[in-house]
């Protein structure tokens, strides 16, 4: 194996199967993630990609092989594994590659109740101590621990309908498109008995993808899904990505909707029960959200991108909600982690308890013409965000952040520019007050980047 740096990220792990990351890899963190935590007992779930077993098990390996006890959850979702972690006070382990395609595979890793680790928190001292681990070839211990199966999902499914109540909301038609992701194996428990008739689209779960990527922030993947909502007549659609973690929204009319519509939207709704709350919302989001907390007497606070980064902000501040541009939203009562089948719930229940369509209830939370995030590769990001500052820094009234990456605000408009963790990426978002004025500040930073 090559240097772990190359699969060890920001906060989580994330490498092509089995040239970057492998078996004995994932033995080898396995050993190196009881050592660094010290957990006496952990808690392992994983998804439906082909090598997502294997690798569990080899990890299973490692870890009880430095006398940990594991809970084995089996197949599940990110926030599934959050739940376990929560319920059972355990660090956890999550086999998934998220939105990845096939060939990739990873791990995403808590503390005992759904605390992130992050490359600052202990994955960098797991990655180096894995490390040595793999040159010394010490992968065997001679203190094994114990392995117990338990199924968690009628659990987590009872937990999420604990927290947001559909019993008497007024029937829908849900279209659900899972993309042969973990959503096929949790959504049907959790809307189980509820007023609700589904329509399922690639609820069979294949790692493989077959259908298409399940990446629901890219636009053509959302394609079935719109023609579904609206060959079906349906009241809503929803697009979970690989681990089900995330959820995209599509309204009536097909419309995709901007997650930062669907956190304004939930902020409300957390706000109407927590009055004065605090509500973190990443520097992606669009600016009405902040606009909105604030008109609902919550505190909005603003952060970088990244769930480790949120997570933390959200415990340091005792946030009761956060939501991403990327469809994560994360709750208090969710032990501050993200789930994107308790923000469908939300919706659900705020389209369900009344009769207006759900474009109209979201118009209220709608207030701005956004990019959406648009990728430029390039060979070198710094030099490329330093011509695009040099291109702003001469005009009045403009102002720059670098709290992640670079964010440059003028008059009625705000755009970020944000290197990629893990590609040769630019990441560009760009807002203004009306499409006009946002299409033409969206292409004056894309022709500087790409130039």
């Amino acid at each position: 194996m090559g240097d772990l740096a190359k699969i060890f990220k920001a906060y989580d792990v994330r490498g092509v199967v089995p040239d970057e990351f492998d078996e004995e890899t994932a033995e080898a963190v396995g050993a190196a993630f009881v050592e660094v935590t010290g957990a006496e007992a952990v808690v392992v779930a994983h998804d439906m990609r082909v090598s997502s077993e294997p690798l569990a098990a080899a990890f299973i390996r490692g870890a009880t092989s430095r006398g940990a006890d594991v809970v084995h959850a089996g197949l599940g979702s990110t926030d599934l594994l959050y739940y376990a972690s929560g319920t059972l006070a355990l660090p956890g382990v999550m086999f998934t590659a998220s939105h990845n395609p096939a060939r990739y595979n990873g791990m995403k890793m808590c503390r005992a109740g759904a605390v992130p680790i992050g490359s600052d928190t202990g994955l960098a001292e797991i990655r180096d101590r894995a490390a040595e681990i793999l040159r010394s070839g010490a992968g065997a211990g001679t203190d094994a621990g114990t392995v117990s199966r338990r199924d968690l999902l009628r659990g987590y499914a009872g937990h999420l309908r604990s927290l947001v109540d559909l019993s008497g909301i007024r029937p829908l038609r849900v279209v659900v498109d899972a993309g042969n992701g973990m959503g096929g194996h949790t959504v049907p428990v959790v809307f189980e008995g509820l007023p609700v008739e589904l329509t399922a689209l690639y609820f069979e779960l294949d790692g493989d993808f077959p259908n298409h990527e399940a990446n629901p922030i890219a636009p053509e993947n959302l394609c079935d899904l719109q023609k579904a909502v609206l060959d079906a007549g349906a009241d809503i659609g929803l697009a979970f990505d690989g681990d089900a973690d995330r959820c995209w929204v599509v309204d009536e009319r097909g419309e995709s909707v901007s997650p930062s519509t669907i956190t304004a939207l939930v902020a409300a709704r957390e706000l109407a029960k927590h009055p004065g709350a605090t509500i973190i919302h990443n520097l992606i989001t669009s600016r009405g959200v902040p606009e909105i907390v604030t008109e609902h007497g919550g505190e909005p606070v603003r952060t970088r991108v990244g769930h480790s980064f949120i997570k933390a902000e959200m415990a340091r501040a005792g946030a009761v909600f956060g939501g991403e541009h990327s469809a994560h939203y994360y709750f208090k009562d969710f032990w501050f982690a993200d789930s994107g089948m308790l923000a469908a719930m939300h919706v659900l229940a705020a389209l369900g308890e009344q009769d207006r369509s759900l474009s109209e209830v979201l118009a209220d939370y709608t207030r701005y013409a956004a990019s959406g995030e648009i990728n430029s590769t390039v060979a070198d990001q710094v030099k490329a965000t330093a011509r695009v500052r040099q291109t702003f820094a001469t005009r009045d009234d403009v102002t720059f952040d670098e709290l992640d990456g670079l964010t440059v605000s003028g008059p009625g408009w705000w755009f970020n520019l944000r290197p990629s963790n893990t590609e040769p990426l630019l990441r560009l978002n760009a807002e203004a007050a009306d499409e006009i004025q946002m299409a033409a500040i969206r292409d004056e930073v894309l022709a500087v980047v790409r130039s």
